[in-house]
Order: C-alpha cells, then sequence, then structure tokens
C-alpha cells in the first residue's frame, strides 16, 4: 500500500506541471475569445480596415473638420503595429488618446468613450489584440492635414477640456440590464461618436444621459445619424423593444432599415453579440425622454400623397421621378415592404430636418446588409449616375412632404454640395 501512495505521488508530480500549463492555456484562450467578443462589440475592424485590406491593419480614409485621417494599425506587428504595446501602453491608448510613443490620437479616435471600459475588459481586449488578431507589416499613412493644423500638442488642451476620466460606474437605482446597456451604449459601443452632435471644438455635447443633447443625432462625413431617444417622430418613440432589438440583429423593422456606416456596425458589430446585451442595449435606449426633434406633432399617416402620385401623368415633378424609381421598392403608398424593403412614410431618416442621410444613399446606395453570411436581397441601389441634381431634389421634396412626413424641401445646390463631396472621398 505505501508503495501504492508513493508511485501515486510520483505520478502526480509528474502530471501536475503539465496539467496546470493546460488549464492556464485554456484560461488564456478564453480571455482572447473574451477580447474577441468585446473587439466586436466595439466595432474595431470597420474602422481598422481599409476596403479591400487585412484586418485591423488600418488605413481607412476618415474625414474630418481639419482634413483627410487615416487609421492607424492595430495588428500585433513590431514594427508598424501595436506589438510592442504593454497592456498599459494599450489601456493608456485607449482611454486617453495617447499613443506608446506619446503623440495624441485625434479624438476620431473614440478614447473619450473608451475611457469608461472596466479593467477586466480591458485586459481581455489587449489579450486578443496581442494573441487572437493576426500580425501586418503595413506602415501607417500620415493625414492630409496641412501645418499649422497638423499639430498634436494642443490635443492635450483638448483632453483637458473634454475627457473624463474614469471607469463607468452603475447608477444607483437603476436594474442590471439598464447599467449593463448603459456601460456598452457609452464605453465599448460608443454609439454617442455618431449620434450625438459634436461642437465647434469637434467635441460631443454630452457623454452621457445627464445632457440634454445625448444622443439626439448628429451629422458626421456626410451622414446624418439618427435620434436614439424617446422622440416620437425622428427618435425611437414609437418603436418597441422588439423593433429596437430587431434592428441591432438585423438592420431593418418595420420602421426603418440600415445604410450608411450603420450598415457596417450591424455586419461586423451587432448582429454578433448576445441576446442578453442587446436586450440591455435595447433596455437602456428605450429609458431615454424624448429630446431633439422639430417638435412637430406625432407623427399619422395620410394617404393623401397616393392619390398624387397615382394620377397619369403625374402632375408633380417629384412625383414623376418617384414613381418612375422608387415606387416598385418603397410604394405607392409609401409603406415599403418591411422589413425588407424600407417604408417612407414616416421614416424616422425622412422626418428628420437634416436630409443628409437622404441626399447620400439616393446618390451613393449603400453597402449590402451581411446577416448570418446571407447579403439582403433589395440594397439601395445608387442613383448619382443615373438622376441630375435637380430630379434627386425633387423627389428628396416630394418623399419629405408626402404621406405627412412633414419634411422640408431639398435643393439642388444641397443635392450638389453633397455629391460634390462624397465623390471626392471615393
Amino acid at each position: 500500500m505505501k508503495n501504492t501512495f508513493k508511485g501515486f505521488g510520483a505520478a502526480l508530480c509528474v502530471a501536475l506541471p503539465f496539467l496546470m500549463q493546460t488549464l492556464a492555456q485554456a484560461a488564456d484562450q478564453a480571455l482572447v475569445q473574451r477580447g474577441a467578443y468585446l473587439a466586436k462589440i466595439g466595432d474595431c475592424v470597420a474602422c481598422h480596415t481599409a476596403p479591400k485590406g487585412k484586418p485591423f491593419a488600418g488605413g481607412l480614409p476618415m474625414t474630418t473638420p481639419m482634413g483627410q485621417i487615416y487609421t492607424t494599425n492595430i495588428t500585433p506587428d513590431q514594427q508598424t503595429g501595436i506589438g510592442t504595446y504593454t497592456e498599459e501602453d494599450f489601456a493608456k491608448a485607449m482611454r486617453e488618446g495617447v499613443a506608446k510613443d506619446g503623440h495624441n490620437l485625434y479624438p476620431a479616435m473614440p478614447y473619450p468613450s473608451y475611457g469608461k471600459v472596466n479593467d477586466d475588459d480591458m485586459k481581455a481586449l489587449y489579450a486578443y489584440f496581442m494573441s487572437g488578431v493576426a500580425p501586418v507589416q503595413q506602415a501607417n499613412r500620415e493625414p492630409d492635414i496641412k501645418w499649422p493644423l497638423n499639430m498634436r500638442w494642443p490635443l492635450m488642451f483638448w483632453n483637458m477640456v473634454f475627457l473624463e476620466k474614469g471607469v463607468y460606474q452603475d447608477k444607483p437605482g437603476k436594474d442590471v440590464a439598464w447599467n449593463r446597456g448603459a456601460y456598452l451604449i457609452q464605453g465599448l459601443g460608443h454609439c454617442g461618436s455618431c449620434h450625438t452632435p459634436r461642437g465647434i471644438a469637434f467635441q460631443e455635447k454630452a457623454l452621457n444621459e445627464s445632457g440634454s443633447a445625448f444622443l439626439t443625432g448628429g451629422l458626421l462625413d456626410g451622414w446624418f445619424a439618427a435620434n436614439l431617444t424617446g422622440e416620437h417622430n425622428v427618435g425611437l418613440g414609437r418603436w418597441n423593444d422588439q423593433d429596437l432589438q430587431a434592428f441591432l440583429k438585423t438592420g431593418a423593422n418595420r420602421h426603418a432599415s440600415a445604410f450608411g456606416s450603420m450598415t457596417s456596425v450591424i455586419n461586423n458589430s451587432t448582429q454578433g453579440m448576445n441576446d442578453t446585451d442587446i436586450a440591455a442595449m435595447s433596455t437602456y435606449l428605450k429609458s431615454l425622454p424624448p429630446a431633439g426633434g422639430s417638435g412637430a406633432p406625432p407623427y399619422t399617416y395620410d394617404s393623401q400623397t397616393t392619390k398624387v402620385s397615382l394620377n397619369r401623368p403625374a402632375n408633380d415633378a417629384g412625383a414623376r421621378v418617384y414613381t418612375a424609381y422608387c415606387m416598385h421598392c418603397h410604394g405607392v403608398d409609401g409603406r415599403g415592404f418591411a422589413p425588407m424593403l424600407a417604408p417612407l412614410a414616416g421614416n424616422p431618416n425622412v422626418l428628420e430636418r437634416d436630409p443628409s442621410s437622404l441626399i447620400n444613399v439616393t446618390l451613393n446606395g449603400t453597402e449590402d446588409l451581411v446577416i448570418g453570411g446571407i447579403p439582403a436581397p433589395y440594397p439601395m441601389p445608387k442613383y448619382a449616375p443615373v438622376l441630375n441634381d435637380q430630379q434627386i431634389a425633387d423627389v428628396l421634396t416630394f418623399v419629405r412632404a408626402g404621406w405627412n412626413n412633414g419634411g422640408s424641401a431639398v435643393t439642388a445646390a444641397d443635392v450638389a454640395k453633397l455629391r460634390k463631396s462624397t465623390q471626392a472621398a471615393r
């Protein structure tokens, strides 16, 4: 018996190091996998991957008020990426916008939002970018910003004024789902980076629900990101939890369809999130009180416009364009065929005061929504080569005024301006 225990003890001594190593490797892999999920929530791949480029290698052009900048290589390449970053270096870049060599990052990098990411999640993100991402040797491209605007040291003062340090703290009196949703929306999801208006210094006018401007919609890079508050017409006031969760998972619901940069968010980020986190985001967003909007009465449908478009020939220039190019997808009654083909009657993006998104999507179409690997069957085509500025202005004026949408007119000059800026960026 004594010899048996001695033999067992010897075997255990031999096996224990291998067992401990296996457990450590499993823990490390679990941390990397968690980091991959968090990077998906942050949609890091969308900004740090150029068209036809390798994942996370950077090079995507981004338009700012000062000029065009290019996203950086965040693969673990030792020479051109972040392969030499320590976890402390990584966290400082994420939370404070300061690179390893000490230079300040432009606030197009949403570090004011990422500053709210807690330590455990930051550790997981670091593990993923160091061990779960393939290194790519690709030098970063210098921004197309002229001197003296290209100097970065003034960003130190920008940070002193606008950067709020400190990770997210649960709000007393709110439940677990609400706080989880707030953490995701305000932090890694960085929804305010697009959906909150910016001030004269390119700062978000609010970073959480305590500010009246938070998530009331914002103009960025030729698109107007929608109002996400409870505003009845241009916000989420008419959406229920199921509507919002369906949109985050598929990019479409009975009210609207994703376009512009939101298509990338759906494709690369929210459709891959688990149901609990999607529900938490919906809980938080649906708790936001109405803000922004035009103060117009709650939207109600009016069929009179349908009668106008059914005239043969239509006696309105915009109606003529609509019946020729738009009616077959969006319906003679403007109600579309949701969720595959978006309605225009009562669509929050149509009711919005700023028509930039409507002009942009009409000119340039939208990328395919790809859900579960399957592209959407009816993407919005581009009409820039087909319709002139006046025709696009006419049809959008017709749509924005029709079915009781109550929107203001779009001019040919509005279309020409966006045509020029979006074509120059391509």
